[in-house]
């Protein structure tokens, strides 16, 4: 059985746990962790439901499947806190996942894949255009802060708008991003889909034996409900939870909330790595990063304005420029299509110092 399995399988136990911390009145900081624990699981078998699914509809649709569902638990946490009002939390962990997946996801692939490969190839092509998206992704975020901190007096209602209208933008270049990869330059994308259906199912079955759709559309259907159910524990508890632990909203959502929700993405990056498929896991890394920059923040500035939550694009300007920073060290060492276990560390280390940084932050 693989470490995936296990831990897929193991963590599961706290889920009744988190339930009954709740119901049994544990206290704020055993539901907070129990719940972030039971998450993790859960996020796993979301992303090998999506996997399963991808591989019986075909590449078209699987791809769109693993675009959507790629990043759904943090989308569904970040979902969650904004319809508690949680927004600085919320802005928070749209960067804390951006730099995560840069930095960390890809980082942990590059340091582990070379340290049994001497040095591992990917498409540049691939990494090139995802890096200009999300250099397009990360000039968003930055803008508006720089409106603001550069204006005397703006008036909300002209943050509000320049959000709303930055996010449609976002959408639609993220819309162009995928018709890229789905349709008129597919043939790039190819050999992630193929891997992912090598993963799937062992070599010996896996030209004789598909996958049951319904079986793991079921599973997909319930991972989400359950994601959404702890999401819903854990973010009631985060506030009082970390400020016992003398953590900021601010590292809170940066750190912690991106380690929960990104966990799955974290393990399948590293271990496609391990084998010597580093096209699929940089695919894997940025493109979380992708969605979660052109899709993921746009959609949450959108939904706030609707349910009455209003998020905008106004983000601490010290986040704004922590995604520059690892939009840019990300590209540079991504620009070669080779990456070795130096490189690797190099991305780790700028990650530590970030998170540091964040940590010692006194919002």
């Amino acid at each position: 059985m693989s470490i995936k399995n296990i831990i897929s399988l193991g963590l599961l136990v706290f889920i009744p746990i988190s339930i009954a911390a709740r119901y049994l009145e544990w206290g704020s900081l055993t539901i907070f962790i129990t719940s972030g624990i039971a998450i993790v699981p859960l996020a796993i078998w979301l992303s090998t439901a999506t996997e399963e699914v991808a591989i019986v509809t075909g590449s078209s649709i699987g791809a769109l499947l693993n675009a959507v569902f790629g990043n759904a638990t943090e989308l569904i946490i970040a979902l969650v806190a904004l319809k508690e009002g949680l927004v600085d939390i919320v802005k928070a962990s749209i960067t804390g996942s951006i730099i995560s997946n840069l930095l960390l996801a890809m980082g942990l692939a590059m340091l582990l894949g070379g340290l049994r490969y001497k040095e591992q190839d990917f498409q540049p092509v691939v990494a090139r255009v995802n890096g200009s998206s999300m250099t397009l992704a990360a000039i968003a975020i930055i803008l508006p802060t720089l409106v603001i901190e550069t204006s005397s007096g703006i008036e909300p209602v002209a943050i509000k708008n320049l959000s709303i209208a930055a996010a449609v933008v976002l959408i639609v270049v993220y819309g162009m991003t995928l018709l890229f990869s789905l349709k008129t330059h597919s043939y790039l994308y190819d050999v992630g889909l193929v891997d992912l259906e090598n993963e799937a199912q062992p070599e010996s079955e896996s030209s004789t034996h598909k996958p049951n759709l319904w079986l793991w559309v079921g599973v997909l259907a319930a991972a989400t409900l359950a994601v959404a159910y702890e999401s819903e524990l854990f973010v009631g508890q985060v506030e009082e939870a970390t400020a016992g632990l003398g953590l900021t909203p601010l590292f809170t959502g940066v750190v912690l909330l991106p380690l929960v929700g990104g966990a799955a993405e974290y393990v399948t990056a590293v271990r496609v790595a391990v084998k010597n498929n580093m096209d699929l896991s940089v695919s894997i890394a940025m493109g979380s990063s992708l969605l979660v920059a052109l899709f993921m923040a746009p959609v949450l500035v959108i939904v706030g304005t609707a349910i009455g939550q209003p998020m905008d694009l106004d983000f601490n300007p010290f986040e704004a420029v922590a995604v520059a920073i690892a939009v840019l060290v990300a590209n540079l060492i991504s620009l070669d299509g080779r990456s070795n276990w130096l490189e690797g560390t190099l991305l780790l280390a700028t990650y530590t110092v970030l998170g540091l940084a964040f940590y010692f932050h006194p919002v």
